[in-house]
């Protein structure tokens, strides 16, 4: 019997067992996942802090600096630790306390795990990271790879489950198995499988964020922990408040204040993320409509 196909026969939940998560955990609630503003190929650091200050009063739980919304990918390591400083402080100056989270990917063990300690000097409240890219490793090297990086960090994880970004598939067994590491706390769950999400929040040792926009609903009124979703862009208090009201048991209330955010959701999503959601901002004057190539622009 291989590696993998023992963790799939672990695979099962046994709901008798189960935990709920901690409602009280910081990767809670809505958390956005930020873009990063350029003008004439450089990180707008002014724009940056403008959209932080904004977003810190509209109920967010959280930000994420540098995921893929934020075009990392496309960022040097001395621009992502100037975005990070930039986020870090507005929020400080705006609503001290606000969590902020890192994002992080590569491929080369090595060169993440040196890149996480770099890290460790910065009052960050996790790290988002998704299963090395390109390379499609076994289970038991994505195991490997994520019980590395959690053992080296000094904040704590949210697995990125995100398999058409990476090519490699987080299996439920897998994933609960990484549930028992004290450093893994939280999967942003864009696996597009119902039943590994449903799996996933009656086992309740990880939170799970709803990661695709569409799902957001599902997850949290499931029982999921909240969402990691780059459409709050805008109309982020109207996010906030499905989540709130999903939270507090208001069903139809929930239902009703989510109904019309479909739509915005199929909009900010109509071209390659964050194509969509620059051009909303651009339009009301946040940000300059600029992405880095290969990514193009939407029109505004």
């Amino acid at each position: 019997m291989t590696n993998e196909n023992k963790l799939e026969r672990s695979a099962t939940v046994d709901l008798s067992e189960a935990r709920p998560a901690d409602s009280h955990s910081v990767f809670s609630g809505l958390w956005l996942p930020l873009i990063t503003p350029f003008r004439n190929n450089a990180v707008d650091h002014t724009a940056l802090a403008r959209l932080v200050q904004h977003y810190c009063k509209t109920g967010i739980a959280g930000l994420v600096a540098c995921g893929s919304t934020g075009e990392a990918a496309a960022l040097d390591e001395a621009e992502q630790l100037a975005v990070l400083e930039t986020v870090l402080d507005a929020v400080k100056k705006t609503k001290p306390g606000l969590p902020v989270v890192m994002g992080l990917s590569g491929y080369n063990l090595a060169q993440t795990l040196a890149w996480v300690k770099a890290l460790a000097s910065y009052p960050i409240a996790g790290l988002l990271v998704p299963a090395p890219h390109y390379i499609r490793p076994s289970q038991a090297g994505l195991l490997h790879w994520f019980h590395a990086i959690a053992d080296a960090s000094a904040a704590p994880l949210i697995i990125y489950d995100i398999p058409q970004r990476t090519g490699a598939e987080l299996t439920l067994a897998t994933l609960l198995q990484l549930a028992n590491h004290p450093n893994i706390r939280a999967v942003k769950d864009c696996g597009q499988n119902a039943a590994k999400t449903h799996a996933l929040i009656a086992d309740g040792r990880l939170a799970v964020l709803a990661g695709e926009d569409l799902q957001l609903f599902n997850t949290v009124a499931l029982g999921g922990a909240g969402a990691i979703a780059a459409s709050a862009h805008v109309q982020t208090q109207r996010f906030a408040h499905v989540i709130d009201q999903l939270q507090r048991g208001a069903l139809q209330e929930a239902r009703a204040a989510w109904m019309p955010l479909v739509s915005v959701i199929e909009a900010m999503f109509a071209e390659p993320n964050p194509a969509s959601i620059k051009a909303a901002l651009a339009r009301d004057g946040w940000i300059a409509n600029e992405l880095r190539a290969p990514m193009m622009k939407a029109l505004e």
